[in-house]
């Protein structure tokens, strides 16, 4: 047992320095060198900065689209950037594919990710760090379609020139690991066609897209496009948690002006943008911190603000509408021996409205032999004897206390994941109370529209005809009598709240129920054309911009990551383009 204590410890130092060290594509330099605008909330002071006129832009909320905007912005302009959460750097759980489920599994206060559970009783998670969901997510890179380009009216050689400023920094080739290799092959051979090969474009059949991880299983966050920003320009603030937007309501339109934000050590701030005609306060906090921010700043509902006692700024009914979510359900496979980890590296895009992708393993780590795994476990059974009502953190806690004696080929498995591409489910957001802190109210109504029920009934059909495959069943060494028992394996497998119809496999529009988790890809809240604009600004006000995946009507792709850091990148080029002409020399 101490020898084991002190590999684990060796193991751990070993991975923290290594995170320091080569956390930034190679550069052998601290981060603090790399980046030295980046500093704790604490710091801050508006009388003896360098701002003290104010700054032409402050942008809340250091994510994935808020980094690559911010970065672009301080080319011609001084930027704040203010962010809840702290750097990505050095956290091992953040910068490691390894640890991938570990980040998720960490529900502490101090947590990159902020774990929460919509009314739907779908456990979730929100980012809580520089760098955003890029720092916690599964680190899928792909493009969106060229008809989604379209359909909502950007400049496509604009967008493509955007993704690629993105893509030569921080994406990669995945190192396609054995069991992605025999789901593609599987996904081509029943028909999702043709083999597309390597790419970010997003094209119907069978392919492989980018990854944010290098070839050492290395993170590579939306906090590094910071490195391409004008540091002269630039402040960021971390440990800064804004309470709300200051307006000024004296005028025919309430105008943005400034931010109220507490820092580290609790102590109150308020930034504020300069009088030029011409500076605004963007937020760009995501789908759930968006619209929970405008709320609690005066910007929606007038009878939901009345109810939180939040004086009124503008009255727009559909703010915190409309949420959506695209519902994931995943077939749990077994392996017999160890299968290397793996996360989503191959997507089969059908022409039946359906995602599949795959994942395979787990860190074999003792520490997260110790933990739960998020959204999705390996562990067969786990709360599975629990009431979904009594499924809480501290059943979770305790569950993880007793998994010592977990045998290692619990953790022996793989994932196929089977997601609605356009979800016809609605719900909403609404306030839990005025903490910024605290999670609001979320409910996503997974399945509520047939329409959605029925696209997944398909998908779990693609899924049983990939099961059943040549290429797959060389890989599995399974038979084809296996697949109910996986569908029954499965239902325990997957972690929510809701009632499990454990034996009823049979029915897959009851499985799609049953088994529903997210993948995080939600959306919606402060759609264009409903709470802002089609250049991105809050309709009733002035000054005032949200540009993050709150404004979606449909999560882009098969997974939105590539195209929030994207927007961020592009809205930037075309603020400073329509600012300053030409000699924006972008």
């Amino acid at each position: 047992m101490a020898r084991n204590n002190i590999s684990l410890s060796i193991f751990l130092l070993s991975s923290f320095l290594a995170t320091l060290i080569t956390s930034c594509q190679g550069d052998y330099r601290s981060w603090q060198d790399r980046y030295p605008f980046i500093r704790r909330a604490s710091s801050f002071s508006s009388s003896n900065s360098s701002r003290s006129n104010g700054y032409d832009f402050i942008i809340v909320g250091g994510g994935t689209a808020g980094c690559p905007l911010a970065a672009t912005l301080s080319q011609n302009y001084s930027v704040l950037l203010i962010e809840r959460g702290g750097v990505p750097f050095g956290n091992i759980n953040v910068s490691f594919l390894s640890n991938f489920h570990l980040t998720l599994a960490d529900t502490s206060a101090s947590s990159a990710s902020q774990f929460f559970v919509s009314t739907d009783g779908v456990f979730n998670a929100r980012a809580r760090v520089l760098g955003g969901g890029t720092s916690i997510n599964a680190g899928f890179y792909t493009r969106a379609s060229t008809r989604y380009v379209k359909k909502v009216g950007w400049d496509a050689k604009l967008v493509n020139e955007s993704y690629s400023w993105v893509e030569k920094q921080i994406v990669h080739e995945p190192l396609f690991e054995p069991w992605q290799r025999a789901v593609r092959d599987s996904l081509v051979e029943i028909g999702i066609s043709p083999n597309n090969g390597f790419t970010y474009d997003h094209l119907y059949g069978t392919k492989v897209g980018g990854t944010i991880f290098d070839k050492y299983g290395r993170r590579h966050t939306a906090t590094e496009l910071l490195s391409s920003g004008k540091a002269s320009n630039l402040d960021v603030l971390i440990h800064a948690s804004v309470q709300k937007i200051i307006f000024d309501t004296k005028g025919l339109k309430p105008r943005a002006i400034g931010v109220r934000f507490r820092d580290e050590k609790g102590n109150q701030h308020v930034a504020f943008i300069s009088k030029r005609q011409k500076s605004e306060i963007i937020v760009t906090c995501g789908a759930i911190g968006s619209p929970q921010l405008l709320l609690l700043s005066g910007i929606g509902p007038k009878d939901d603000l009345k109810k939180m006692n939040i004086s009124m700024v503008h009255d727009n009914k559909f703010v915190g509408k409309h949420m959506s979510d695209n519902p994931l359900n995943t077939i749990f496979v077994p392996f017999s021996t160890h299968v290397n980890q793996s996360l989503i590296e191959t997507v089969g895009i059908t022409k039946k409205g359906v995602y599949i992708e795959a994942s395979s393993g787990y860190s074999q780590s003792p520490d997260s032999i110790h933990c739960h795994h998020g959204v999705a476990s390996a562990e067969i059974g786990q709360l599975s004897t629990i009431p979904p009502k009594r499924r809480t953190l501290e059943a979770i806690e305790a569950f993880k206390r007793n998994k010592k004696d977990l045998p290692h080929e619990a953790f022996h498995g793989g994932f196929i994941l089977e997601k609605i591409a356009y979800p016809k489910s609605k719900g909403q957001l609404v306030l839990n109370n005025t903490n910024v802190d605290d999670n609001p109210i979320v409910t996503f109504n997974y399945f509520s529209h047939q329409r959605d029920l029925r696209q997944c009934v398909k998908g779990i059909r693609v899924v049983k005809k990939l099961v059943r495959s040549k290429p797959f069943l060389n890989f599995t060494k399974c038979n084809k009598q296996t697949v109910d028992k996986l569908l029954n394996m499965s239902v325990t497998a997957n972690i929510n709240m809701i009632p499990r119809h454990t034996n009823d496999t049979k029915s897959l529009k009851q499985f799609c129920k049953d088994t529903v988790i997210s993948i995080w890809h939600y959306h919606g809240g402060c759609h264009v054309g409903w709470v802002v604009n089609t250049n991105y600004e809050v309709i009733g006000v002035h000054s005032l911009r949200v540009i993050d995946g709150s404004t979606f009507h449909e999560s882009p792709g098969t997974n939105p990551q590539a195209t929030v850091m994207m927007l961020g990148r592009y809205m930037g080029v075309k603020m400073l383009r329509d600012r300053l002409g030409r000699s924006a020399g972008l």
